[in-house]
């Protein structure tokens, strides 16, 4: 019978002496530690008055004790992840919207989480790592707070394990609560897409406080049996030494930092010759064809693309390992919910029709928290509206045309952004590239361009515009590129499309 809640899915691994959690420098911590850790953990939260479904901060560095903290709070409690980076008044928000019933901080931690934790009047918990403690054990320490949880033990299938808020780039953030069945399901759909094994080993250089690397990464790697390799976070200068390091047998990360370690992979191909990756996956935007395929050059094995979002427990399909076929350009089949394509009036296209990308299956959200008006929005005849436009060809491939607010209306010709990536992408001269809108007092939107250079070269605005015009429409070439050094890009490391004209002072 498969595994319903997160500890259920850590009770199936069959060898727990298997390393589980390893970090640099550190020595590794067992399956079966971190299952007994998953045990103290709930029974010291229990012991401090908080149970299944009480809403528990974590405020942590990138690292191995996010990574089991995580885990092992959210086996008897519900998670709520927030990023280390934001200020008092932003951690008062997100304290405040999430009723979170404690916080949990590093021993001695200066976060300013912890001031806005007070002025709540929310009680704060300390994470506490002994000296040459295995990578990812830890130990709680609340003394003020004691008390009966209302319900104790481990949690239940319907229980909420996990709690995030949506990016709001465009109104206020929502509340998405993710069950113990997502949770297990979607860690299972993973493991099943990427045919992971006991003996594989994933490198985690994704933030921890959002689902890509919490889920795809950590929670998909334990249940099966398999360990991770829990890095401070991404940084293209360290790559190459942590893939030396831990030997991993898979990655997983966004476009830009695939692009950020193609740029230094030159310079570190004693590095390439002595791993044996597997494959390398990304997910949480698009890849571009041309990306892929020089990953797939550099690293010598294949580059998974894969389609995830919060509301979906991350992973909604998924281009297939091989001898199946991976089609760049498209983020592959359905792997794991079902998916289809939709149009305004909540009919199912037949392939080849461009519409919404919809989803349903055990590793969906029920529905957004206290928000009547987005469920109705975003839930039709049991699907969930994603958002992003996209067309299913005959084989069950899903290409993304782009996120429907992203799209750009030029004096209503609709331009998808990523189109003109694409092609900006194929110049010799162009690294990197991010396509959005800016405004027009006639047209009502342009289309402007971020562009970075490859390292050595050199081009300017019309010498882009003329070869974008070679293989674009006019209405679709940038009216305006700007040259800069790095992509702007969120705390993820996700292109952030919606705003990016304001954020540039192009508004």
């Amino acid at each position: 019978m498969p595994a319903n809640t997160l500890f259920q899915s850590l009770q199936l691994v069959t060898d727990q002496t298997n390393p589980a959690i390893s970090a640099p420098g550190r020595p590794d911590l067992s399956h079966a530690a971190l299952t007994q850790l998953c045990q103290t953990t709930v029974d010291s939260l229990n012991g401090f008055g908080i149970g299944r479904n009480d809403r528990v901060a974590i405020v942590l560095p990138n690292g191995p004790e996010m990574a089991t903290a995580f885990i092992a709070v959210a086996c008897g409690a519900t998670t709520a992840p927030l990023n280390p980076a934001y200020r008092q008044d932003e951690f008062k928000f997100y304290l405040d919207d999430l009723k979170a019933r404690a916080l949990v901080v590093e021993v001695g931690s200066e976060s300013p989480a912890v001031a806005a934790a007070k002025e709540l009047g929310i009680p704060v918990i300390e994470l506490d790592v002994a000296d040459d403690a295995a990578a990812g054990s830890f130990s709680l320490m609340a003394p003020s707070l004691s008390g009966k949880a209302e319900l104790s033990g481990f949690a239940e299938m319907d229980d909420v394990g996990l709690i995030l808020h949506t990016s709001g780039t465009t109104s206020r953030p929502k509340i998405v609560p993710l069950s113990q069945k997502n949770l297990a399901a979607s860690a299972r759909n993973i493991s099943a897409t990427l045919n992971l094994e006991p003996a594989d080993r994933c490198m985690n250089i994704m933030p921890l406080f959002h689902i890509h690397g919490l889920i795809a990464a950590v929670l998909t790697s334990l249940s099966a049996g398999a360990s991770v390799y829990c890095t401070p976070g991404f940084n293209a200068l360290k790559v190459f030494s942590w893939l030396e390091d831990c030997k991993p047998s898979w990655y997983t990360a966004v476009p830009t930092m695939h692009q950020a370690i193609l740029s230094r992979a030159s310079r570190n191909k004693d590095v390439l010759a002595a791993i044996n990756l597997k494959f390398a996956r990304s997910s949480s935007s698009s890849l571009p064809p041309q990306v892929m395929a020089e990953l797939e050059e550099s690293f010598d094995c294949p580059v998974i693309e894969a389609y995830g979002m919060t509301e979906a427990t991350h992973q909604m399909a998924c281009n297939p390992l091989p001898p199946a076929a991976r089609k760049p350009g498209t983020v592959g089949i359905a792997a794991g919910p079902e998916v289809g394509i939709m149009d305004n009036d909540g009919t199912l296209l037949a392939s080849g029709g461009t519409g919404e990308i919809v989803i349903r299956g055990d590793n969906v959200t029920s529905g957004y928290e206290n928000n009547d008006a987005a469920n109705a929005e975003a839930f039709q005849n049991g699907w969930f509206r994603t958002g992003d436009q996209g067309v299913m060809d005959a084989e069950g491939y899903v290409s993304i045309t782009g996120r429907l607010k992203e799209i750009i209306n030029r004096g209503g010709e609709k331009i998808s952004p990523r189109e003109v990536d694409e092609v900006l992408m194929d110049h010799a001269a162009v690294g990197q590239v991010v396509t959005f809108a800016i405004p027009h007092d006639k047209l009502g939107e342009e289309v402007a361009a971020v562009v970075v250079l490859r390292e050595g070269e050199t081009a300017g605005e019309r010498e882009i515009r003329d070869f974008a015009a070679t293989r674009l429409a006019d209405f679709k070439v940038p009216r305006k590129i700007l040259f800069m050094d790095e992509i702007p890009k969120g705390a993820t490391g996700k292109l952030q499309r919606i705003g990016l004209a304001e954020k540039l002072g192009l508004v």
